[in-house]
Formats: C-alpha cells, structure tokens, sequence
C-alpha cells in the first residue's frame, strides 16, 4: 500500500466537495401509491369534466353540516401527470365549490387547509375520472337527466378515443358497466336523442330537471311524428322541413319550465303538421298514434308474442301475467311435460365410423337437434321485431342456429323460452317483470312434480312463494325435495321443517344428478327441461336482488 504524505491528506481534506452535475428537482414527484396529505384551496382545482351543470339539490344541507362539523369526508383527489394542480378525483366538486365560500365567508383555516387523500392518476385516468364523478353524483344528490346524458356522451368520446372506433350503445353500456358506471343500452338510446334533438331547443326545461320518463315520450312522440310527415309530405313542395318545424314547435315551450307538457307539445306539432300537409288534424293523430306504438316495440320489445306463448292451467284462478295477455286474444296451448320423467332431446342418429374418425364432419343440423332440451317456437312477427330491435341499436341479430357453439347451446320451451340462461333483455331488467319470469318458472318447475298448487305468485321478494301441500294430502318423494328446493330459493322463506318437507341437504344431489336411492326406491331427477328453467331462475333472482340492492333512479 503506497504511503501518503502529510502534504497529500492535507490537499485531499481542503478539496472542494462533489458537485452536482445535474439541475435541481424544482418540486417533488407525486406519490406512487395512495398517500394521505394536506392541500391548500389555493392547490386544488375541481374536475373539469364534472357532469353537473346545475346547482346540486343538497348544496345548502351539505354547507351547514360542513360549517358546523367540518369536512367528515375529504373527497380524494389526484393529479395529471405534468400538471401544476391537484384536482378532484371522483365526487366532491360540490364540497370544493362550498369549501371555498366558507373560507370567503369566515376565514377559517379548517375551511382552507384539507387533508385528503392522494390516488395517483391511472393508466385510463380520464375514463376513470369521469365515470367515478358519474357514479358519485348519483349517490350524493341525483343529476337531472341531461346532466346524465352529457356525461354519458362524453364517457363515448372518451371511449372511442381509447379504441380509436365508433362504439355501439350496447357496447358504450358494457364498458360504462365495467368501468363502475351501469346504465341500460335503451337509456342510452334516449339519452343520445335528448342530447341531439331536445337540447339544443329546450336547454331550459332539460337543466330545470325534466325527467327521464317525459324526455322519452318526447323522443318517441319526435320521430312518431317525423315519419308521418315522411309518409305525407312525398311529392309535396312545403316551405319548411321537418326539423325546423319541430324546432320552431317546441322553442316556445322552452320558456315555460315549471309547466312544461308533453301532450301540450304533441297537440300544437300535429296542428301545425296538419296545416302544412293539408290533412285533417285527426287523421294525422291517429297516424302519430300508430307509429308510437311501434316505436315503443322496437325500444321495449314483447319477450314472446302471444302465438308462441303456452299457458300452465292451474286448478285455482291465478293472476294472468302482462306478457301472457297482449292484444292478439288469448295464449292457446298447454305444457305437457311428464311429471319426473327426463324430457329427451331431439333423437340424434347414431354416428358411423367414419363420422366417429372425424366429428368435425358430422352434419350442422343434426349437432343443432342434439342441443335443443325442447323447441322454442318462433314467428315472422317475433323475428321482424327482432331486426327491428337491432337495427335500431346497431348491434347484430343474435340467432340461436348460428351462435349455438359459441354461446350457452340451451333451448327450452314454456311461457317464456330459454335461448340463453345467462343473457337478460333490456326490456325484461325491471324489479317487477322479473318476479313475472321468475314465478312462471317456478310453478312450471314445480308443476313437474306436482306441485303447481302450492306455488304462489308474490310482489314481494324474487316473485313467488311456498305454501304446504292440502291438508290429508302426501305428496310423492320427488315432489316433497321439489317443493323443498323451490321454498329454500324463495326470499323470504319458511324453514323446511315448519312445512313438513323433506331435507333438502339429503336429497339435493339425488335431485338435480339422478341416481338417489330411498327406501322406496329411486328417487327420480329433475328433467333436462326443468333443469334449464331452474338455471335461468337463479339468474334472473340474482339479478332482481342486485337491483334491489342498489336501486338505480333510471329503473322503470
């Protein structure tokens, strides 16, 4: 080791220190993790993108709570990569806006300096941002429809940016559902019309809160009207076009927001129409009045028309359901399933060795019959609804012969057929018409083993109860495990032991697999029909309890 001189240390000791090469920081980075701190007014700036145009309906309630107790809940706040000012993350533009008022009015520092609690900004922070601040404005003061709407559309904007395509409304839907946001692929709809038709005419009526179920007879009422002027105005020479009559209708009901009426609006369009047209006021209104009526199917179709439907007859008089009484007359037909006898499939023919070498060679249709439990009719009337649903929401047609590989192959007969155990139609996701379902398949489940009369529709719980077999009466053992199932699934229940059924937990496997032996003998299994019907009960039950659970302003 070489030897260091006295004059050497010295030198090193006097050395200047290291120097820094590079520019100093001028602020520090933003946390990497969610970070409580403390913000100034002065640092934070509300959402821009906040949906809420107008006052919220809680400000003065949520004022003085905030003046006398302080701020109980801080809203989360963020910040975009760059930016100088921290920013509202989801909610709480409302609690900013009266923070800053409080601190005008009294100076207090509470007002001023707010702890929070920093959430970086994600991958997807714009769609993230605008989707939270919807989510939490419908929990803290509900917005107004159009204030809605415009949020809405402009999560599609967003969207379509992201994806760099034209989103469908059935997509826009799907991904507001996954992005925590859920809202109906036919509110969408109206809200896409209110937005393009309505707003620009009546801004005033819209932000004074008109409502959902006015905005879409309004809709309705607008291209009811659009195409009987389409079918009259043909080879006429008219001074003005339909859009600019419709404007020029409705500006004048901008002004009065407070007594705005739709059927005020329908009477002075179809007058107005009448004058330039030439036609008798009545002839037109009845023509208006056809058209709304179709309109209203393509935006909330039937689930079955009445020339498929099938009736379960009950020994006492039950409750007609809406969807088993339309206009055509009376549902002909009964349902004929054997009591505790499997309902087979359609025969499939027995594969030769050369399909058995190769199954991608056996015929499409037979593969079809082998996956149908029981037919499920269809007519023209059901299919041009159908098309008539998808044109209008730019989806495609689904068909059960086409997407039977690729979805849930299941088909089952009744009142209301199963092409689909999972899907549920926009027109059917309502509290009240899903106990409809949800009874039906529970009494024609229950008529299997029996059992219909101890079957009760409700309007309460997930649409129907139990009651015990008649007096004297000794229900077979696959009907008493029936009967056992169909009370445990019902919400509210009675325990089983209060009915005299069978436990449940002994007979379940013997019940949906097939193969339990009693005392007495076998224990027959639920048919494949009856099993289909079970699954799409539980689906639609679940989805009920969700609704109910987290009820949404938009549901009918």
């Amino acid at each position: 080791m070489a030897t260091v001189t006295p004059q050497e240390m010295a030198g090193k000791l006097m050395a200047e220190g290291f120097s820094r090469s590079g520019s100093a920081a001028q602020v520090l980075s933003d946390p990497v993790a969610d970070t409580p701190m403390v913000v100034t007014l002065d640092d934070l700036r509300p959402y821009e993108l906040d949906p809420r145009l107008t006052r919220n309906p809680l400000y003065d309630e949520i004022k003085a709570s905030i003046r006398e107790r302080g701020l109980d809940a801080p809203p989360p706040i963020t910040r975009r990569p760059g930016a100088e000012h921290f920013i509202i993350r989801n909610g709480g533009n409302t609690r900013l806006a009266i923070l800053r008022e409080l601190w005008s009015e009294t100076k207090d520092e509470r007002f001023f300096r707010i702890p929070c609690l920093f959430r970086p900004w994600p991958e997807r922070g714009e769609i993230v941002a605008l989707t939270g601040h919807l989510a939490e404005n419908e929990l803290h003061g509900s917005l107004t429809f159009i204030e809605r709407a415009l949020g809405v559309e402009k999560a599609r904007e967003l969207y379509e940016l992201e994806s760099g395509k034209t989103l469908s409304q059935s997509e826009l839907a799907r991904r507001l559902s996954t992005d925590g946001y859920p809202i109906q692929q036919s509110h969408i709809s109206r809200m896409q019309d209110t937005v393009r038709y309505l707003l620009p005419t009546i801004p005033n009526v819209l932000y004074n809160g008109l409502g959902r179920h006015q905005v879409e007879r309004l809709a309705v009422l607008r291209k009811a009207c659009e195409l009987t002027w389409e079918k009259h105005a043909s080879g006429k020479a008219l001074a003005v076009d339909f859009e600019t009559l419709f404007h020029d209708v409705l500006t004048p009901f901008d002004g009065q927001p407070d007594s705005f009426s739709v059927s005020r609006v329908q009477d002075e369009l179809i007058g107005q129409m009448s004058q330039l047209l030439d036609i008798d006021y009545n002839v037109l209104a009845l023509d208006v009045d056809s058209t709304e009526h179709r309109q209203r199917a393509v935006t909330s179709p039937p689930q079955l028309p009445v020339e498929t439907a099938t009736v379960v007859h009950t020994a006492r008089a039950a409750t007609p359901s809406p969807d088993a009484t339309q206009s055509n007359g009376t549902a002909a037909g009964t349902l004929g399933a054997a009591p505790n006898n499997d309902t087979a499939p359609s025969p499939v023919p027995t594969p030769t060795p050369e399909q058995d070498a190769s199954s991608s060679e056996q015929d499409p249709e037979v593969r079809l019959q082998g996956l149908i439990v029981s037919p499920a009719g269809n007519t023209k009337r059901l299919q041009a609804i159908q098309h008539m649903v998808a044109e209008h929401t730019g989806d495609a047609l689904p068909s059960f012969t086409d997407t039977v590989l690729q979805a849930i192959p299941v088909q089952a007969g009744g009142l209301f057929p199963i092409s689909d155990v999972w899907y549920i139609d926009p027109g059917l996701d309502s509290p009240d018409r899903l106990r409809i379902h949800i009874a039906q398949f529970a009494q024609e489940i229950a008529e299997e083993a029996e059992r219909l009369d101890c079957i009760e529709t409700a309007n309460t719980g997930i649409g129907f109860t139990c009651t015990p077999p008649h007096q004297g009466a000794t229900p077979p053992a696959f009907g008493q495990v029936v009967l056992a199932l169909l009370r445990t699934l019902s919400l509210p229940h009675t325990a089983a032991s209060d009915q005299g059924d069978m436990r449940l937990d002994d007979n379940l496997g013997a019940l949906l697999l097939g193969g339990g032996v009693r005392d007495t003998g076998a224990l027959p299994r639920l048919s494949d029909n009856g099993l289909v019907k079970l699954f799409r009960l539980v689906r639609l039950a679940r989805r009920l309890l969700d609704l109910e659970a987290n009820p949404d302003e938009d549901t009918p």
